[in-house]
């Protein structure tokens, strides 16, 4: 049996942004590959024009770890309807037929800001997606560090 991989050191913030570039999007829009030597990290899009040259395995190798999207970490609907549930359930109907349609996300910001918990959500939403993002990164023997970028 081959030993592990060595774990591959990346800053958060640099995850971060990775992440956020993923989710901007549908599931398949956009990419971020993580090199797992190196800690560098890669972009791809459908529907946009990188400027980055990018390793022609990046989608093939097992060297590099495409970095997930937030539905893959239950950071989409789910955590928007967790967040409804401890601050306002006498609106979880309300707020989830929003998802019935296109637009969710916006009606459901405008809701937040009319009853102002929009702030509440932004630092709700921040803790979940560090938490499992810190979470996905052990799972997969990434070190997280966080401070200036790496030389």
């Amino acid at each position: 049996m081959p030993s592990p991989r060595p774990a591959v050191t990346v800053r958060y913030s640099e995850l971060l942004d990775a992440f956020e570039f993923v989710s901007f999007g549908v599931q398949v829009e956009h990419g971020a590959y993580i090199d797992l030597d190196t800690g560098s990290i890669y972009y791809v899009s459908a529907e946009i024009e990188m400027e980055e040259e990018v390793p022609d395995d990046l989608e093939t190798s097992d060297r590099y770890l495409a970095v997930p999207h937030k539905n893959d970490l239950n950071l989409g609907r789910d955590l928007v309807l967790s967040f409804v549930d401890d601050e306002i359930p006498s609106e979880y109907d309300t707020v989830a037929g929003f998802f019935r349609k296109k637009g969710a996300y916006g009606r459901y910001k405008d809701f937040l800001e009319a009853r102002r918990l929009l702030d509440r959500w932004y630092a709700f939403e921040a803790r979940a997606t560090e938490r499992a993002l810190r979470a996905w990164s052990q799972e997969n023997n990434i070190e997280l560090i966080d401070g200036p970028p790496l030389a």
